[in-house]
């Protein structure tokens, strides 16, 4: 049976899109709910549920990082699986057009790079890597898995509802039992190598941005209310600029005051005529 034609792409957007040809492309939470991915802000921008794990909780000792691998552990089997949806492939499509100049995106799942964007810069990293905070080596979550499964055999059987960025709401569990990996080199402390709260982003991630903000002739906000600071100063200083900014996204953003274009419906209804 074949496929139901998209719904034509929303006059305003795909007039703003042609006119700016080197687009500086944010995304966030709001482009992978369509992939399973669960995102921490409602409508409003307010939380959803308890902000997510902080640096400094995590390495405030070993309850707080058995409480994350074993929520971790369980968040992953669902976070492993998913693909990317119809924006995804959509934003990956207006980069092989050359519509984009980068593609900087708040969000650790890797599904940008899955559908075939090339220039991505991984603001806060990436949930399929694992780094020592000791010695720096990086390893595979999936690797991480392997072993964290093996130390706790009596936990595969629990089951939890999922949760963003590979977390579980496992509750009313006794941690103190869960045994946590070490480094397998230095005997560190192993941690996603993602940026948590209270984290800086690393200054060569950030420095890659701002120098292709400075050859953008346009910004596209998809799925995120920019209420991280961490990506709404490349909205500030695009303002500052006089760069237009357009954003697709689902209720308030941190942003509206500067926004020129706002298109308020779900990210793969906007996109998904993009998608080829």
């Amino acid at each position: 049976m074949s496929q139901p034609a998209a719904a034509p792409a929303d006059p305003t957007l795909r007039t703003y899109i042609e006119a700016h040809p080197r687009l500086f492309v944010i995304t966030g939470a709001g482009i992978s709910t369509d992939s399973g991915i669960p995102d921490y802000r409602d409508g409003n921008g307010a939380w959803k549920r308890r902000p997510p794990m902080t640096l400094q909780a995590f390495m405030s000792g070993p309850p707080a990082r058995a409480r994350y691998w074993a929520r971790g552990m369980i968040g992953w089997r669902h976070f492993a699986s998913v693909s990317p949806n119809v924006a995804h492939r959509a934003l990956a499509a207006l980069e092989r057009a050359g519509r984009v100049e980068l593609l900087l995106t708040q969000n650790v799942d890797g599904l940008h790079e899955k559908a075939g964007s090339l220039n991505v810069v991984d603001l806060h990293g990436r949930l399929d890597r694992v780094r020592c905070m000791q010695c720096g080596d990086i390893t595979s979550r999936d690797a991480m898995q392997t072993r964290l499964e093996a130390a706790n055999p009596d936990w595969l059987a629990l089951n939890a509802t999922v949760a963003p960025d590979g977390d579980a709401d496992l509750d009313h569990v006794d941690f103190s039992t869960y045994r946590i990996p070490e480094c397998t080199i230095c005997g560190g402390i192993l941690k996603p190598d993602v940026v948590f709260f209270g984290e800086n982003v690393p200054r060569a991630r950030v420095d890659t941005a701002w120098s292709h903000l400075e050859r953008a002739d346009g910004v596209l906000v998809v799925g995120s209310s920019l209420m991280v600071y961490s990506g709404y100063r490349f909205v500030l200083e695009a303002s500052r600029r006089g760069l237009p900014i357009a954003s697709i996204n689902r209720g308030v953003t941190r942003a509206d005051a500067l926004i020129d274009l706002k298109i308020d419906e779900g990210v793969a209804q906007a996109l998904a005529p993009y998608a080829v």
